[in-house]
């Protein structure tokens, strides 16, 4: 679910060169793999670290992730953040090496992860709805409004659309319902890259102003930013739209109900989420939890109700 920035890698502390090589095998081949350096548990019936991942670019994740980070470390917690890929974001969670992932977009965008490893997951909550996949032009395309209206005029966007990340949910559905369903199929290519690269494609095109076809979700800052129109669905092809759920280690909630507690009061509207996620991007890479420190103050009373 993007995705605008370098990647940033917070390592898990006493984690091996071995292990990381363990994650990358396990997310170009599709199979478990395992993170090592599980939560260690206290007497206390709940672990006082939590260890958190986000798929780096897709920034309602890491606005998430480094916002809870904050919190859980001025609650007295030691967070443990890691940057990685989705599959093996899943993995992780699943065998209990990962506690926590903020950006779970289901039940259609990463349905496939959680068919294969839902029994091994819990949902803690939504906080975030409705989030929707989409492609997306700039406002001044004016020839364009729907989906529909892409037949025909592939060379007015180089017979391309501009993807991100190839394992993600949004560019598996793009492939497989939304061009076979529209006939977009013989026109036009999906391009994979990472969505920094399909958010600097975005950036490039309209600062030319030319014509540019991107894969894009709600929410997501740069529909703040920049002059973007989705493209009408009237097919349904990307499905209903998605909710934003909080995942964690099967039994994560019971051993941890403090923290669990907290995560469910969780709730985000577009308007603060939005605020949030421009704060990181003005802040830079390497200072998100600074502005994830500077939004809290300016949010106190949010952020108390979660709390409670």
């Amino acid at each position: 679910m993007i995705r605008n920035r370098r990647r940033r890698i917070t390592h898990l502390l006493g984690c091996t060169a071995a292990a990381l090589a363990l994650i990358t095998t396990a997310a170009c081949s599709g199979e478990t793999s395992k993170v090592e350096g599980g939560s260690d548990d206290d007497s206390g019936g709940g672990s006082k670290t939590v260890k958190l991942a986000y798929v780096a670019g897709w920034d309602e994740g890491v606005s998430a992730t480094f916002l809870w980070k904050q919190i859980l470390e001025d609650k007295g917690y030691k967070v443990e953040v890691r940057d990685l890929d989705i599959a093996s974001t899943y993995a992780g969670i699943a065998n209990k090496q990962v506690d926590v992932y903020m950006d779970a977009w289901l039940p259609v965008t990463h349905e496939t992860y959680w068919k294969k490893l839902g029994p091994k997951m819990e949902k803690v909550g939504t906080w975030y709805e409705p989030a929707d996949l989409n492609l997306t032009v700039p406002k001044y395309v004016k020839d364009v409004n729907t989906i529909d209206d892409l037949k025909g005029k592939s060379s007015e966007f180089g017979g391309k659309i501009v993807g991100i990340e190839a394992g993600s949910g949004l560019m598996r559905l793009t492939r497989s319902n939304v061009l076979p369903d529209y006939g977009l199929k013989s026109e036009y290519e999906l391009t994979e890259s990472s969505t920094s690269a399909m958010l600097s494609a975005l950036q490039k095109g309209i600062n030319a102003k030319k014509p540019v076809l991107v894969t894009l979700w709600r929410p997501h800052w740069a529909y703040t930013k920049m002059p973007l129109k989705v493209l009408k669905d009237t097919k349904k092809s990307y499905g209903k739209p998605d909710k934003v759920q909080i995942v964690a280690s099967k039994g994560y909630s019971s051993a941890n109900p403090k923290v669990a507690g907290w995560l469910k009061n969780f709730r985000m509207n577009s308007k603060q989420l939005g605020s949030l996620e421009l704060l990181l991007q003005k802040k830079g890479t390497g200072n998100e939890q600074a502005a994830a420190k500077e939004w809290m103050a300016d949010n106190k009373q949010l952020v108390d109700s979660w709390l409670k």
